[in-house]
């Protein structure tokens, strides 16, 4: 089991902490709940040193990363970030990341930390061109500072205007102290924030003083378990549930990230499914009634048919119900229809809903 940098920190706040994508993670250190409104309220840092970050470099780094990913990232400029995902060639998604130009011959590919390793294998299978690759999974830490008061809490550590950082840029600047900061105006809760990457041997320091600086906003640990909760009141895909290696960005509402204007990776075959449309879709759902659907729940129709599986789900602490997402059929999907989920031997009325379900 790999230790990520603040593991003995985590540990001295008495968090709970499991094995996750092989590394030790805290997973909750108030309980679920609390940490969710401390985010949607005020300011919460996670450390989610566990994801991987791939440097691909040269003048051949931008060929690569068009070959693999399917969104269109010579749309990049220096400073932008963008959402996008890996396709296989048959029809599902090897994983979904974040790519990062700092400048036209170097990017930071900022993945799953389940999917190092296949990631790292897909994309040198697929270098043919030669660019340049470095994993640096292992050397780099990663918190994600989120909320409504992140800019207002952190602007005291670095000279970089928080607040006018728009979504998806970034900046190489000092903060806390440390030079050379990766600080991003990304995140995956829906209430704003940063994400920052630096080296190992710079997490206590920065952990410390970023917990110094929020403190009179109301900042706390949170863990990875509230971090679930946010990303799906936002109606986020999570790799392994809502998108895997059988699952086209097509029919999980990814239509958005997969551009073509230029050959990648099963681009004709995924272009075809756009224009004839895939044979089932992730939906998302409220229920109508008491009950938390969870992963694995059955989707079944009036009759009691199986028609699809719930992907996420979960009591929703903003909204103070079940919500969730899960694959149906098209001629099934749409906003308003009714479905039904089977929670134990209780098939549980739910209706259809337009994303996010946390409206802010």
């Amino acid at each position: 089991m790999k230790e990520i940098a603040l593991d003995a920190i985590h540990k001295s706040l008495n968090a709970k902490m499991v094995p996750f994508a092989g590394y030790n993670m805290p997973v909750s250190y108030e309980g679920v709940n609390i940490e969710h409104q401390t985010v949607r309220e005020k300011l919460g840092v996670f450390d989610v040193s566990h994801m991987g970050e791939f440097l691909i470099s040269g003048d051949k780094a931008l060929d690569l990363i068009q070959k693999v990913t399917s969104n269109d990232a010579s749309k990049l400029k220096d400073g932008k970030a963008q959402y996008t995902c890996m396709p296989n060639e048959s029809g599902g998604i090897v994983d979904d990341l974040i790519i990062y130009r700092i400048n036209e011959e170097k990017y930071l590919l900022v993945v799953n930390a389940s999917n190092i390793e296949k990631d790292w294998n897909w994309i040198s299978h697929h270098n043919t061109m030669d660019a340049t690759m470095r994993d640096m999974s292992d050397e780099l830490s990663l918190l994600a500072i989120q909320g409504p008061k992140a800019a207002e809490a952190m602007q005291s550590l670095t000279d970089i205007d928080l607040q006018n950082m728009k979504f998806y840029t970034f900046e190489v600047a000092e903060f806390a102290g440390v030079e050379k900061v990766i600080i991003s105006a990304t995140g995956y809760t829906g209430s704003g924030g940063f994400e920052i990457y630096f080296k190992n041997e710079d997490a206590a320091e920065i952990w410390e003083k970023v917990m110094a600086a929020g403190k009179d906003f109301g900042i706390k640990p949170i863990g990875l378990a509230a971090r679930d909760t946010l990303r799906l009141e936002m109606g986020f895909c999570l790799y392994g549930n809502d998108i895997d290696d059988t699952t086209s960005p097509i029919e999980a509402g990814l239509g958005w990230i997969t551009k073509f204007t230029k050959d990648f990776v099963n681009s004709e075959n995924l272009k075809k499914e756009k224009e004839e449309g895939p044979k089932r879709k992730l939906i998302a759902f409220e229920l109508d009634e008491r009950g938390i659907p969870r992963q694995g729940y059955d989707i079944v129709d009036d009759n009691g048919k199986v028609i699809g599986q719930v992907t996420s789900g979960t009591m929703s602490p903003s909204l103070e119900k079940g919500i969730g997402l899960g694959y149906v059929p098209t001629d099934v999907a749409g906003i308003g229809n009714k479905i039904q989920i089977q929670i134990r031997k209780k098939a549980v009325p739910a209706t259809q809903v337009k994303l996010p379900f946390y409206k802010g």
